[in-house]
Parts: C-alpha cells; sequence; structure tokens
C-alpha cells in the first residue's frame, strides 16, 4: 500500500525546502517569541487571577500552537506550488499509490512543525514554567498529534486548490479563526456562548488545551479546560476523519 522510500523522499524535500529558506526559517522562529515577548510581557502586568499563573505563562501553550498551526498550514502550501509548476503532476503519476504522497505530505509538514513547536519550549525555565524531560516528551507526542490534524486539515483544502493566490486567501481565513478561538490567548471560559460553539469544534482548541495540562498544571482559571482524553480523543478522530479525506481527494485528482 506504501512506499515507504516515496515517503522518505517526500520528507526529505520538504526539510531540504525549509532549511534553504533561510529567510522563511528566521521568520517562523521570530514569530512565536515577538508575541511571546511583547503581548506577553505587556499583558502580564494587567491581568492577575491570583493562581499564580503569570499571563506571560499562559500563552506560552497558546504560542506553541501558533507555531504548529501556521508551519503545519503552510507546509501545505507546497501542495499548491507543486501543482502550478507541473512537479505535482510528475508525483501523481509516478508508480506508486496517491496516498503515500498524502503520507508524505502529512509526515513531513508534522514533523517540521513539531521541530518548531519544540524549539520554543527552550524558553519556559526563563518564565518561570518547569519542564522536566517526561514533560518534554509528553509535550512531544501531544504537538505531534496536533500537527498531524493541522498538517491534514490543510493538506484537505490544498488539494482542490490550484493557485498560490487563493491558497493565501483561503488560509488566511482559516487561521486566524482557529487561533483567536483556540484558547491561545484567554481562557474559552470569557467568551460568548454563541462564539465559544465555535471554539469547542476547533482542533487547535484542543491540542492548546493538551499543551496547558503539561505546561500549566493546576486548577485556576487560567489552566486547562477540557479533560485531557477529551483532547487526544477530538485530536485524534479529527485526524483520521481529514487524513481519510486528503487520500480520497488526492485518488480523484486527475
Amino acid at each position: 500500500m506504501f512506499s515507504y522510500r516515496a515517503i522518505y523522499v517526500i520528507v526529505l524535500r520538504e526539510f531540504t525546502r525549509f532549511f534553504r529558506q533561510r529567510s522563511r526559517l528566521v521568520v517562523t522562529m521570530a514569530r512565536p517569541l515577538i508575541w511571546l515577548l511583547i503581548v506577553g510581557s505587556g499583558f502580564t502586568k494587567l491581568i492577575d487571577d491570583g493562581s499564580g499563573v503569570h499571563y506571560i505563562q499562559f500563552i506560552l501553550p497558546g504560542i506553541v500552537g501558533m507555531t504548529i498551526l501556521f508551519s503545519a498550514i503552510f507546509s501545505t502550501i507546497s501542495v499548491v506550488w507543486d501543482r502550478e509548476f507541473g512537479f505535482l503532476r510528475e508525483m501523481l503519476v509516478a508508480p506508486v499509490p496517491r496516498v503515500t504522497i498524502v503520507f508524505g505530505k502529512l509526515i513531513s509538514g508534522t514533523a517540521l512543525s513539531v521541530f518548531q513547536g519544540a524549539a520554543l519550549l527552550v524558553v519556559a525555565p526563563f518564565i518561570g514554567l518547569s519542564l522536566g524531560f517526561y514533560d518534554f516528551l509528553a509535550m512531544l507526542l501531544l504537538m505531534a498529534l496536533a500537527a498531524f490534524a493541522i498538517t491534514s486539515l490543510g493538506l484537505l483544502v490544498a488539494s482542490f486548490l490550484t493557485s498560490l493566490e487563493g491558497f493565501n486567501v483561503i488560509m488566511n481565513f482559516i487561521i486566524l479563526p482557529m487561533f483567536f478561538l483556540s484558547g491561545a490567548l484567554y481562557p474559552l471560559s470569557v467568551l460568548p456562548f454563541y462564539i465559544r460553539v465555535f471554539s469547542y469544534i476547533n482542533p487547535l482548541s484542543y491540542g492548546v488545551d493538551s499543551f496547558k495540562h503539561i505546561l500549566l498544571p493546576g486548577t485556576g482559571r487560567l489552566s486547562a479546560e477540557f479533560p485531557l482524553y477529551l483532547d487526544i480523543i477530538f485530536v485524534s478522530v479529527f485526524s483520521v476523519i481529514m487524513t481519510f479525506s486528503s487520500a480520497l481527494a488526492f485518488e480523484r485528482r486527475k
């Protein structure tokens, strides 16, 4: 069913492309730090819920989620790029199952997102958060799950688009609501119910919440809002649905 060599080639190609684009590397690493330092430092002086969790600590799981969101979604832009310049056509006519291409893109997008999210965890001790070895491993697993889910969503959308301009418009329309409705910058409980409903169907909400279980253990207002098992189940089910949908969309491509 799978061609593991083909998957390896796709993943290697995406990593090579990422590290060769130095401007993209710098921007993707600098953006979350800017959000964390500017937004976090500013609002820490204004927000204190009495739980001992500072706002700059509260938004770290959200900024990790933002990093994964941007990285996972925009890793799928290569599908549109390859279609526009003909490389995707060559992959589609190659003697490998099309589902192999889907999994190659999913694995490469997930791996790149986890790499960038893990790099951001380096700042945790500097803002007063303790992150042990097993906590770090748990974060890697949860980040991989969230990244896989979001990459599969991006891949499904990208499979129907034919231009980079259309991809950028559609993805920005998806990314911003997903981020602001994820609980990354404020607890979901402060949102009106009619808006909170959309947060409950947002996979990033559960991804960010799972990160809070590791980085912000406790029961305060600025801690996790869902049980960890619910976070994992929702993101896992979403991943399965989006993966099958992406594979089906690619199988039907001419």
